[in-house]
């Protein structure tokens, strides 16, 4: 089949399950959810399409306190902490926002960009170092709040970062504009990330494990197999095509006389997988 044949096919079906739309069907936002789940549209929709799709619907029935950074995991600065104590921290993390506490850590008094900090460098980088100057307001939001909201928020407002607070007004967290992203999206690596570590590591077991986003023509050419890399480019789309859903984390799939297990995935995607040789049947 050609390319262009592909495209119309593509077009035809996506135009179908419009209409489809148009027509009342589904009428519930369940139904929906339901209706991108169903195979026939895997000719539509790529499996990582599909997810993203199922995502955004998912995002508004999402609380903040589901995806937050928790308070234990904050990085956070010192109001009155010294400037070479404030760079250092700035440095290792590699954050470019910080909340900036008081006496007590429940008491946040402004956000720090790393980048308004270069100002007091080019200023007065001799002067006596105050944090305060620099600070801008913090945004406090509520542990109940949906993600939909607060990414319309966060569009309006301009703000990237805003703190979670419980029903006592203590600090239970933080979120960034991009873990709201990420929801649908998926994870998005910066510079400051850990470096992944090889896509397929041998284990001591005999087995191996394989991240999720291994191309096919890697893993292809690693165990000698011949999975077909046109409708999918990872191993985790393989999977995803072949059961026809995202998996569960410890389930299992065997295919071409190789037994693949889950061993980490979320409700978005799957991130890394157990592979061995399956035992010849007998």
């Amino acid at each position: 089949m050609t390319a262009e044949r592909q495209d119309e096919d593509r077009s035809s079906g996506l135009y179908s399950w419009f209409k489809e739309l148009l027509q009342g069907e589904p009428s519930t936002r369940a139904e929906l959810l339901r209706f991108l789940r169903d195979r026939r549209w895997e000719g539509v929709l790529e499996p990582e399409e599909r997810a993203m799709l199922q995502d955004v619907l998912e995002v508004s029935e999402t609380q903040v306190r589901e995806v937050m950074v928790p308070r234990s995991q904050m990085v956070v600065l010192e109001s009155n902490a010294p400037k070479e104590e404030v760079l250092r921290i700035i440095r290792e993390c590699g954050h470019s926002r910080f909340p900036v506490v008081g006496e007590e850590r429940d008491e946040v008094v402004g956000i720090l960009l790393a980048k308004d900090l270069l100002r007091y460098f080019m200023d007065e980088p001799d002067g006596e170092f105050d944090v305060h100057p620099y600070l801008r307001p913090a945004t406090f939001i509520p542990e109940s709040k949906r993600l939909n909201t607060l990414l319309k928020e966060f569009r309006v407002s301009r703000n990237h970062m805003a703190i979670v607070v419980d029903e006592y007004g203590g600090i239970a967290g933080l979120l960034t504009i991009e873990d709201v992203l990420e929801e649908i999206v998926g994870e998005i690596d910066d510079e400051h990330d850990p470096r992944e570590s090889a896509p397929i590591q041998a284990q001591a077991n005999g087995c191996f494990h394989v991240q999720a986003l291994a191309r096919i023509d890697d893993f292809n050419e690693f165990f000698s197999s011949e999975f077909s890399d046109e409708d999918y480019d990872t191993v985790g789309g393989l999977i995803i095509h072949e059961l026809g859903r995202l998996p569960r984390r410890d389930e299992t799939i065997a295919l071409a006389g190789l037994r693949f297990k889950v061993l980490q995935a979320d409700r978005r995607r799957v991130h890394m997988l157990e592979v061995s040789r399956a035992p010849a049947a007998d």
